[in-house]
């Protein structure tokens, strides 16, 4: 049984569902229905108002408003009378979640969230009343939502024909959201690069990493984009050292702070202070693949084995907690264990002191803070205090002694804490999420291939493993969630349903076609094609450019969304964007190149407004003005990889590199025209214009060092 779900009485409908979250409710006494026709055709018959409730399994406040309110009879009776009950995963339905997030800020005037509580018209599914989390007693400044219930019925019989007024003015208002139409021979700078460089070093906090104060969240975007500022102007005359500073001290900062499992490795959602010290618990899948690629390339970028070490635990905590024995990888973990958020994480002083030896003890304390009074509600949730050479130096020790010590600790108490009771996971495999993973194993796996990190509590995987963590998961996605030449959502149990939305598609092609930078296989290259066809044909705007989340056949909801900007994930259309203009390169395909520029287009007016919300657009706008230099090699497979992991050994986030070995079919012709020659050869190109080929390494070494990047303008 779920420890969310209360397990007495009767279930309801959403037993029956994919979802953990909604089957966290399903012995609710609410007569809950899932998003659907049966719920909207009911609430039409009987012309009674939609209560939507959104929320997501790792939801803590979500769980409160569910023990509080949707577990008791009395309330579920005032809902049950009074509404047509619906409750939605937002995760699974990101389409609904936009839609009633948006109407949630243009009606309250307040930012959104979850668990989001709206009240929609029962003929048309328009909402006229909404907020987020409402206590069962009137408290916060909030009403009880019992008491809220009623007003809100009351007000919906009373006022109808108003609120059709209100309606009106809604739907114009979604109508005005998307940025007009971006002129197609308007010229492109620069200028939004560099205004979103001086936001960012204007907003940095330059003690704690971040741009602005708490809560704070791993803005791995925003990172990304400030490596790729500094490797711009690395020949420039005065490199943008600034650059990698504000992106190494975030990283450093995030990676020594609690947001970070110093025990057993990966990232909560965010830190609730500015020291990144408390995290909110839970772990997200999308925020630990994002952060995987960008301690990734930090690794790379800087040779700084602290960013590697990240990296790796963050790998390795993916293979052992969140890949299932079919390939694909779960959600998310519950940031709650036994009713209590954190508790999985904090300790005692005294049980640390009892596991541990003197020695290791006398190590971990001050590199943790144990020495310090309790950080988290009497107890202490470990946050990196001292570096190792200082609790070194202070305990007459070499630093090697006291890492050793170090890791000896972590191991004890982490097979410690494994034996406790652990807090929810959410099993259900999304394909998106999964590309996001996909894509930081695909990253990770040719940064991590150097060197072994430095010693870890948690076993180190190997280059291999990442690869194939990565593989196993494509190869999951493609065979249970690739339907009919047609991506589907979500699985769990052995069902997999659900439209795909642009994100999956656009996540997706851009995570294969980074692994095929680790090793090349025709089938996945095709099928990186194959995705970018459907996003062409499907979710398309013939008329502004750009994609719609949902596609043409999808349901038919009050609004057909379209961002362009980052939020907890990366905007589809900006990935997107990048993706066609590469895969438009590497294949001379002017179609994908168009679509790609008409993509960065669309959210220019957006982009030159808000530079720094539109970080993944910006990399999409960098390679418009400056395209990625690619790299095919071809030869023998030996030879080849040779060479690919040489290059692999430099940051260079504006080249792709694939090493396609002589036996290879099926290629497209732009491939399979650079033909093998001998053991190995390297073809490179700069937008459409190739060199000569390479027959010797040095020769190649010498031809990429000369064309070393400078600043797009």
């Amino acid at each position: 049984m779920d420890p969310h779900s209360a397990a007495n009485g009767p279930r309801n409908r959403l037993a029956h569902e994919t979802s953990p979250y909604l089957r966290q409710h399903a012995h609710n006494p609410v007569d809950w229905y899932p998003w659907g026709t049966e719920a909207l055709e009911r609430a039409r018959a009987e012309h009674k108002p939609i209560l939507l409730s959104v929320g997501y399994s790792a939801c803590h406040w979500c769980h409160h408003m569910a023990h509080e309110s949707f577990e008791d009879p009395q309330t579920a009776k005032v809902m049950n009378d009074l509404f047509i009950n619906i409750k939605v995963d937002r995760e699974e339905r990101p389409d609904i979640d936009r839609i009633y997030q948006i109407a949630q800020q243009m009606l309250t005037q307040r930012s959104g969230g979850w668990p989001l509580t709206m009240f929609l018209t029962p003929a048309d599914q328009k909402p006229f009343f909404g907020g987020t989390y409402f206590p069962n007693e009137a408290r916060f400044g909030l009403p009880a939502f019992k008491d809220l219930l009623l007003r809100v019925a009351e007000y919906y019989r009373d006022h109808e024909e108003e609120l059709r007024a209100q309606n009106d003015a809604l739907m114009s208002a979604f109508a005005d959201l998307s940025p007009p139409v971006a002129a197609n021979d308007s010229e492109l700078t620069d200028a939004p690069l560099k205004a979103c460089r001086a936001v960012l070093a204007k907003t940095l906090d330059s003690r704690y990493g971040s741009f602005g104060g708490a809560p704070k969240f791993p803005q791995a975007k925003t990172l990304e984009r400030l490596l790729r500022d500094w490797h711009a102007s690395a020949n420039a005359p005065e490199p943008d050292l600034h650059a990698l500073y504000m992106a190494t001290l975030t990283l450093r900062r995030m990676g020594e702070g609690g947001i970070n499992d110093q025990l057993g490795g990966g990232f909560s959602r965010y830190s609730v202070d500015e020291y990144w010290m408390i995290p909110h618990f839970e772990k997200m899948l999308y925020d630990n693949g994002a952060l995987l690629a960008v301690y990734s390339d930090a690794a790379v970028a800087t040779g700084d084995v602290f960013y590697a070490r990240v990296a790796a635990e963050t790998a390795a905590w993916t293979i052992r907690e969140m890949q299932s024995p079919e390939g694909g990888y779960y959600s998310s973990f519950d940031a709650d264990s036994e009713g209590h958020e954190g508790k999985f994480y904090v300790w005692d002083r005294d049980e640390v002191r009892q596991a541990l030896t003197e020695a290791e003890y006398t190590v971990f304390e001050p590199r943790f803070g144990l020495d310090r009074a309790p950080n988290f509600e009497g107890r202490w949730h470990l946050h990196v205090f001292q570096s190792i050479e200082q609790v070194a130096t202070n305990l007459a020790r070499t630093p090697d002694e006291a890492e050793s010590l170090l890791e000896s600790a972590r191991r004890k108490l982490l097979a410690i804490r494994t034996k406790r009771v652990w807090p929810g996971r959410d099993d259900k495999i999304l394909t998106s999420w999964n590309a996001l993973m996909i894509r930081g194993m695909a990253i990770a796996a040719r940064a991590l291939a150097r060197d072994e990190p430095a010693a870890s509590a948690t076993p180190i995987p190997p280059h291999e493993l990442l690869v194939d963590s990565a593989t196993k998961a494509l190869d999951f996605i493609r065979s249970t969630l690739w339907r009919n030449g047609r991506l589907l959502a979500t699985y769990k149990d052995g069902r997999a349903h659900l439209n795909a939305y642009l994100d999956d598609y656009a996540y997706l092609a851009d995570a294969v076609l980074e692994l095929q930078q680790v090793r090349f296989r025709s089938d996945e290259f095709a099928f990186v094609r194959e995705l970018l066809d459907v996003m062409l044909q499907h979710f398309t705007d013939s008329g502004a450019g750009g994609f719609f989340f949902t596609s043409d056949d999808h349901e038919v909801l009050i609004h057909r969304s379209k961002s362009f900007g980052d939020d907890a994930t990366p905007a589809g259309n900006a990935i997107a964007a990048f993706v066609l203009q590469r895969m438009g390169h590497l294949l001379g395909d002017t179609r994908y190149l168009a679509a790609g520029e008409q993509t960065v287009r669309a959210g220019l007016p957006l982009l030159e407004k808000y530079p720094h919300a539109h970080t993944s657009l910006l990399t999409a706008l960098e390679e418009l003005l400056n395209p990625p230099e690619t790299v095919i090699l071809r030869g023998e497979p030996a030879a080849i990889e040779e060479w690919r992991a040489e290059l692999a050994k430099l940051y260079a986030p504006r080249r792709l590199v694939l090493a396609i070995p002589a036996d290879a079919t099926g290629l497209p012709s732009a491939l399979a025209d650079k033909a093998p020659r001998g053991a190995a050869v390297a073809y490179v190109c700069k937008g459409s214009v190739c060199s000569a080929p390479f027959e010797s390494f040095s020769a190649l070494a010498n031809h990429l060092q000369q064309a070393a990047p400078h600043p797009p303008s």
